[in-house]
């Protein structure tokens, strides 16, 4: 006969805000629900609210890891993002998200990690070891991570320019990676203002594109870096 066993979880003795800013988080079926009646209640409010407009989702493959990487205009860009991605996929969909802002206070945390799924990424301090992170979400198989390469919102509508980070993240790699353009972002919901405005939101997706031919060089993750930004503005193009 074999003796029952009793393994508490790993963060049994952590505090709530810890457990919420820890990645990976141990899974949590409360955490599974609210999270899957939150992304219908999303689907709704931008549909009403924003009439948000998704084009291109047959671009998103449906096997595999992959990446998705868009414009950065304002915290509506992951929201529409999650509205693109299957209902039985958004577990498995983390979001990168501002480890100093978004995991700040034990409230901004219970929204990242519970209802969007955030990956906390440290963009401050240790970058180099948030994307070590990444990396390894990628290697299993299944999972899909939302990336925004300009590292913060834009306040005048340009796009800046993409940071090394992603080209690290896919170089010498058969990671698809999806570019996508949100358009009406920032005159629905400007940096610094409390409220968004119920302004039009078109997210178009685009063509997925891998790096594997490319060596794992500087000048490499340059060139990954300018011809994601470039892909991305094409689609603003015909999006407008």
């Amino acid at each position: 006969m074999t003796e029952w066993e009793y393994h508490p979880a790993p963060d049994i003795d952590e505090t709530m805000a810890e457990h919420l800013r820890n990645f990976p988080r141990q899974p949590y079926m409360f955490m599974y629900a609210l999270r899957s009646m939150a992304a219908l209640l999303l689907r709704g409010w931008m549909r009403l609210y924003h009439r948000l407009r998704i084009d291109g989702r047959e671009h998103l493959p449906a096997s595999g890891s992959f990446i998705l990487v868009c414009n950065h205009t304002s915290h509506l860009d992951t929201l529409c993002m999650l509205c693109a991605m299957p209902l039985n996929k958004i577990h498995r969909t983390f979001p990168a998200a501002a480890a100093d802002y978004f995991f700040s206070s034990l409230p901004r945390s219970a929204v990242s990690a519970i209802l969007i799924n955030a990956l906390p990424f440290d963009r401050q301090v240790n970058g180099a070891e948030s994307l070590t992170v990444c990396s390894h979400l990628l290697n299993t198989e299944g999972n899909v991570l939302i990336i925004f390469p300009e590292g913060t919102r834009t306040t005048t509508g340009e796009m800046q320019r993409f940071r090394s980070g992603i080209g690290r993240l896919v170089v010498a790699t058969r990671l698809p990676v999806v570019p996508c353009y949100l358009d009406g972002g920032l005159k629905a919901w400007p940096k610094g203002k409390l409220w968004p405005r119920p302004y039009r939101l078109h997210l178009r997706i685009g063509a997925p594109v891998s790096y594997e031919q490319l060596d794992e060089s500087s000048e490499s993750v340059r060139k990954i870096c300018h011809d994601l930004q470039s892909r991305v503005a094409e689609l603003g193009e015909i999006a407008q």
